[in-house]
């Protein structure tokens, strides 16, 4: 699909859950007038499309992805699978968590699942959570870090002074995301708790972050890096892929403390292209995909897969077993 027709990253039409088939209002009739005739033509013509419709939409893989590897996915992955493959990825970005709240709650439909945070796939596998995830694979990783806007007043002061006194400053602009459905909101969390540990700060969460769902600050994963980039923030909590793919400024966190995220990825049940999905997590997973991550800031592992190994295609698992 060329460029230009690509609806707007991150933010594309998905397929819905399908409605009851409703009866026929066609009425069975003699000949009629030629206004008659030429209303049954369009009639033909409308239900032609309509009954073409499915062969494209098999052609179409659609991807839930999280929201920190919009670049990568709409930017990389996408455009390399298309032109490899011929199938047509369309992918649909948000916090990991609220994709997959979304997914049992059966209000987005997809093909491919790409979280940021193996636990997350948890809340989807078993009886009691709709058996939509039976298996994963973890491959990449990515550090918590801490990216600023050039042109803000307090860049300079990244650079001069510890990165905890900085967001305590009176007036910084400070952006990240939901705890309750994104893993990065979360880990935000576990890292300003970490750093009062470390520094001997027992109130620097309070001080720098205030309420965990501060409207202040919570904004949705896909919009952070847009709002540093246009000046509405001065600092923000981002994966190290996210800082690399736009070049934004990033103060690195030690390591003791910076927890990561960790990208995995599974085929959902009942996917409507369960096949065009198949030949996208082997794209994603083989040389071309693990080249592009690497292009992209993505900290490549060595594939791990978890759950129901027998239920993932034996594709997945050679090249899985393969890996270096």
């Amino acid at each position: 699909m060329p460029a230009s027709n690509r609806p707007n990253p991150g933010q594309r039409a998905f397929p819905s859950w399908p409605d009851p088939a409703r009866p026929s209002s066609r009425r069975r009739g003699g000949p009629g007038t030629l206004l008659a005739t030429l209303g049954a033509m369009l009639l033909g013509l409308g239900a032609w499309s309509l009954s073409a419709r499915p062969a494209c939409a098999a052609e179409t893989v659609n991807v839930l992805y999280a929201g920190s590897l919009v670049n990568l996915m709409e930017h990389g992955i996408g455009p390399a699978f298309d032109q490899a493959t011929g199938d047509t990825f369309q992918g649909f970005a948000g916090g990991s968590g609220l994709l997959a709240n979304q997914i049992k709650g059966k209000l987005r439909r997809g093909d491919v699942f790409i979280s940021a945070v193996p636990k997350v796939n948890a809340d989807l596998m078993g009886a009691s959570n709709g058996d939509w995830v039976s298996w994963y694979v973890a491959f990449a990783q990515s550090p918590l870090v801490l990216g600023y806007n050039p042109s803000s007043k307090f860049a300079a002061e990244f650079k001069a002074r510890p990165w905890y006194q900085v967001l305590q400053e009176p007036g910084i602009r400070i952006g990240r995301t939901d705890p309750k459905l994104d893993p990065k909101g979360r880990l935000t969390l576990d890292l300003m708790q970490q750093a009062a540990t470390s520094y001997t700060i027992a109130d620097l969460a309070q001080k720098v972050l205030g309420d965990p769902e501060n409207p202040a600050q919570v904004l949705p994963e896909e919009t952070l890096v847009g709002r540093l980039q246009s000046g509405q923030l001065d600092v923000g909590f981002f994966y190290s892929t996210e800082t690399s793919d736009a070049k934004i400024p990033a103060v690195t966190l030690p390591a003791a403390i910076a927890p990561k995220a960790v990208y995995t990825i599974s085929i959902l049940r009942d996917a409507p292209n369960a096949a065009g999905a198949d030949q996208f997590v082997t794209f994603l997973l083989g040389p071309a995909g693990r080249r592009l991550m690497t292009e992209h800031g993505m900290g490549l592992q060595k594939p791990v897969l978890s759950g129901t190994a027998s239920m993932a295609p034996a594709n997945v698992r050679a090249l899985v077993s393969n890996a270096k």
